[in-house]
């Protein structure tokens, strides 16, 4: 990807997206940001972006979900990073329809723009979500898809729609799949900031969900590097990547290495409010990335429990600081 490149992130305004908003601005490219359009004219988490990346950016608000606009938002662009899409499984189980919309409509209307535009490259965005329940561990890219709920279902649509662009049209699309991200800025409905923030604001008793699933945690600046990796490899383009850090962790163990980390000692209290239904509830991930390790020359350097340790305690730091705490409310449940 040569430099000054001018490239549209969607979701810009979102937990990876920032993130990835920076290092992209930090690389020297041309970044447009679309964010979703609101009447407080805000632009999510780059309101509060890193000083020497504030006016470095062009924003476009609008909607994935409006073909006008996305055509708009790509116009001179050579390549997207599509991360826009509504992630939270409590609130696919309330709102599905949203999800079909959002998710899977909003990809159709990146992928055919890109076929009218000429666009280089799509980095479209996968989860983990869309493997369900680990059949084999670790989990490979040709791990069978299962939708275990109204979000990943739609994830797995928009993920076979990309694809479909590429065998049908050739259209120049990589998956990326990430594992389960954390890190500064992510919504307290995620398991590591609803623990984090809990504690950083004084309470002993935490309410969670189940403890007994794993998880493959991916620290937030590994997740950055694997979507550019993607996007500077020509290999990539027509395939499926896991990015993970081949690491499983249950979350019972995730909140008492947090409480470690913290210096703090809690008590955990069942909540039947965060508890998902029986066969919707994902009981293990573990990522096979030997894929990225070989198609686009990525590994992720918060690997295994040392790493995972280090990741944590960026992410509690980041978390101490009042004026991000403030932005929480620690006290409520959000779906």
């Amino acid at each position: 990807m040569a430099k000054n490149k001018k490239v549209l992130i969607t979701g810009a305004d979102g937990f990876i997206g920032s993130h990835l908003t920076e290092a992209l601005v930090r690389e020297g490219y041309d970044v447009r940001a679309f964010v979703l359009y609101n009447s407080f004219n805000t632009w999510g988490w780059l309101d509060h972006c890193a000083e020497d990346v504030k006016g470095n950016f062009e924003v476009f608000a609008g909607d994935v979900r409006d073909p006008y606009g996305v055509k708009r938002a790509m116009e001179g662009c050579e390549m997207v990073f599509h991360l826009a899409a509504l992630i939270a499984i409590p609130y696919s189980y309330h709102s599905p329809d949203t999800y079909i919309d959002t998710n899977i409509k909003g990809t159709l209307n990146i992928l055919q723009a890109a076929q009218e535009l000429n666009v280089s490259h799509i980095i479209h965005t996968s989860t983990s979500e869309v493997y369900g329940t680990a059949q084999f561990v670790p989990i490979t890219e040709n791990h069978p898809l299962q939708g275990q709920s109204p979000y990943s279902a739609s994830k797995i649509g928009a993920d076979q729609l990309a694809l479909s662009f590429y065998r049908s049209f050739d259209t120049p699309v990589s998956i990326i799949r990430p594992f389960n991200t954390y890190g500064p800025r992510q919504s307290a409905r995620a398991i590591i900031p609803t623990v984090i923030s809990q504690i950083a604001a004084g309470v002993k008793e935490i309410k969670l969900g189940a403890l007994h699933p794993t998880r493959d945690f991916n620290y937030v600046e590994d997740t950055v590097r694997g979507f550019i990796s993607a996007a500077t490899h020509s290999q990539a383009i027509g395939e499926e990547i896991n990015i993970g850090s081949n690491y499983e962790i249950s979350i019972g163990d995730t909140v008492k290495l947090i409480s470690e980390v913290m210096g703090r000692t809690i008590e955990i209290i069942a909540d039947d409010a965060r508890m998902r239904p029986e066969k919707s509830e994902v009981t293990r991930l573990w990522a096979d990335n030997s894929k990225a390790k070989q198609l686009i020359e990525w590994e992720p350097e918060y690997a295994g429990i040392e790493g995972f340790k280090n990741g944590l305690k960026k992410t509690t730091e980041w978390f101490l600081n009042q004026e991000n705490l403030i932005r929480y409310k620690s006290d409520l449940y959000n779906i």
